[in-house]
């Protein structure tokens, strides 16, 4: 039981920053249309499928009782790296407004704020916006795959759970979004995915 609750806290975590963009356009009216939805959904696939691919690989030179510790060692290094990146985000935010070059936001910082992906400030994101979008989103699952192919988890369900998952977060959030004024409260959100997965992690090592 343990272990496909354990996939489940895993694909919430690593799709959940879908939700939080969802509601910072919503908010902002900004559309993302179903073909930008589609995107952000092949994108977490792809990206999710070829790490898992590549933790397959590894796992299957190191021995099946350290498999288990690597993994959850590798899910609790991403939490830790993405809390610390939400904790130091205003001094980012400061770095990204010089980064800019006549006026658009750089791919780091897309990979800080996802939510700069509408580049031309047209209200509506593109095709190649929501392409960026999807990558920025995604590279946050490539390691957390790795770790969850050490953990044994299927590469076909993870993907599929992945990506359904992805796209359905960042369609509720805009549509709650939608609903919502600017709340300081939303912003705590932003510890969830990484407190997932460094529970996650040390579950799979001590459990």
């Amino acid at each position: 039981m343990f272990f496909y609750t354990g996939l489940i806290f895993l694909v919430i975590a690593v799709s959940l920053d879908g939700f939080g963009v969802g509601i910072s356009y919503g908010m902002r009216r900004i559309h993302v249309p179903m073909i930008g939805i589609s995107i952000i959904i092949l994108c977490s696939g792809i990206v999710v499928f070829l790490s898992m691919m590549i933790g397959g690989t590894l796992r299957a030179f190191i021995p099946a009782h350290y498999t288990s510790l690597i993994g959850g060692a590798i899910l609790i290094s991403i939490g830790l790296f993405v809390m610390l990146n939400v904790i130091f985000k205003k001094s980012t935010e400061v770095k990204m407004q010089k980064e800019r070059e006549e006026g658009l936001p750089s791919f780091k910082a897309l990979l800080t704020k996802p939510e700069k992906a509408d580049m031309d400030q047209s209200g509506v994101i593109s095709v190649n916006e929501a392409l960026l979008l999807g990558i920025a989103l995604a590279l946050d699952a490539f390691g957390a795959g790795i770790g969850a192919a050490f953990l044994g988890y299927s590469p076909l369900v993870t993907t599929l759970l992945t990506s359904s998952m992805s796209g359905f977060f960042v369609f509720s959030g805009l549509q709650i979004g939608l609903l919502l004024s600017k709340n300081e409260q939303l912003q705590k959100m932003t510890f969830i995915p990484p407190l997932l997965l460094i529970g996650l992690g040390l579950m799979n090592i001590f459990l």
